[in-house]
């Protein structure tokens, strides 16, 4: 399983960015990656300096919260459509993106049920309720 440290996520954005600035090739996933960090130009210039970004840090509490936490888990929604996994998450997500008018918009109401089943999972050191995380999503979608 592909489990990379803080370290090298926050690499890997920012060498998605330089990629995408300098017009050179891009790798299926870093092309994925690179969607969403045109969809959010708030963090471009996070995303300047790899070594900056590696030192970063960003306090729980904040409103702003964790850019890169962030495009981490567009990402990993996108990668869960692509494979409607959890089964049913594709058919919630289209819900969401009707109701919202937006796939990025029902990106983000997707993950507040993702980091809630993250949450949960991480506090009673277990794995991730799909099926809640599901019923989150279709309880969204109708809402």
């Amino acid at each position: 399983m592909f489990n990379p440290s803080q370290d090298e996520v926050r690499r890997f954005f920012c060498d998605v960015w330089t990629r995408q600035k300098t017009g050179q090739p891009l790798t299926p996933l870093q092309a994925l990656a690179g969607g969403w960090v045109d969809q959010h130009p708030e963090y471009h210039h996070l995303l300047v300096n790899a070594d900056e970004a590696v030192s970063l840090r960003f306090d729980t509490d904040s409103p702003v919260g964790n850019p890169f936490l962030h495009l981490a888990m567009h990402l990993a929604i996108a990668e869960q459509l692509s494979i409607d996994q959890p089964p049913g998450i594709r058919d919630c997500f289209q819900q969401l993106a009707e109701r919202t008018g937006s796939a990025h918009e029902a990106a983000h109401e997707t993950m507040e049920c993702l980091g809630e089943v993250l949450w949960q999972a991480q506090r009673s050191a277990g794995v991730p309720d799909s099926q809640h995380y599901v019923e989150c999503l279709r309880q969204r979608a109708s809402a």
